[in-house]
């Protein structure tokens, strides 16, 4: 017999849907009350968790959405958008490599080279076209979050496998690299 455990709210390095290409969402099913509870699931997970970003792999649907934080809301602190059928392009030719941590493998950190300025099109919450440019820690959140929708970790972006460390050695490695974490 075997013994069924309860997932994580969160996927976890080693299930399947983090690897697969997820799939467009028709834009009419965005208005549907399904959906909406799905994206207020979502919220509340990625508050719960205290993350920066969601992708609907990481709670096990394979949906093309995700929420990230790129909005500096009243307060100034980031509030979380929702990206639904996103597309990002590059808006300059430079990338800078940071520390990034992911909730599907909260124990690791990845240093991961990201564009630095990108231009992200995409549904909103109620269907409707929407763009942004974005720059530094926002533009590499929405570019975290949409590696998700393809299949794609951290661990798959780092350079070289010295290039992923255990998130509790983070700082003695910033210190000793010069390195900086994707919040600096």
């Amino acid at each position: 017999m075997a013994i069924m455990k309860k997932r994580p709210p969160v996927a976890q390095l080693g299930q399947p849907v983090l690897r697969q290409v997820a799939k467009p969402i028709a834009p009419e099913r965005i208005a549907s009350a399904e959906f909406q509870r799905f994206i207020d699931y979502m919220f509340g997970v990625l508050k719960a968790e205290g993350g920066v970003g969601l992708a609907a792999p990481q709670v096990y649907v394979g949906d093309r959405i995700f929420l990230a934080a790129v909005d500096p809301g009243p307060k100034g602190k980031l509030e979380p958008e929702v990206f639904i059928n996103p597309q990002i392009t590059p808006l300059a030719d430079d990338q800078e490599s940071r520390w990034e941590g992911c909730l599907s493998f909260l124990e690791l950190q990845v240093l991961v080279p990201r564009w630095k300025k990108v231009k992200i099109e995409f549904l909103d919450r109620e269907g409707k076209p929407r763009a942004l440019e974005l720059e530094n820690f926002p533009a590499r959140v929405v570019q975290h979050e949409y590696d998700h929708l393809d299949g794609v970790l951290t661990l798959d972006r780092a350079a070289s496998t010295r290039d992923i460390i255990k998130a509790s050695e983070l700082d003695g490695v910033m210190d000793a690299t010069g390195t900086k974490s994707a919040a600096d």
